[in-house]
């Protein structure tokens, strides 16, 4: 019987670590854009029409 090799290669963890970095970095960032995107149409919008949508231009600034 065999036992299998649980021991990552050097510096497999390292490159684990900064793929998932980035890749928070990454989320973060589109989040943020899709954020601003979403502020930039509410503010286009006329209060009647946030008030239809059940917002505030105070509201806004929370998204």
């Amino acid at each position: 019987m065999t036992t299998a090799n649980i021991h990552a290669p050097l510096g497999a963890v390292t490159v684990l670590r900064v793929v998932d970095a980035m890749t928070s970095v990454k989320t973060s960032i589109v989040e943020w854009y899709e954020a601003r995107e979403t502020r930039k149409a509410l503010a286009q919008l006329t209060d009647a029409q946030l008030d239809d949508i059940g917002l505030s231009r105070a509201d806004i600034a929370k998204i």
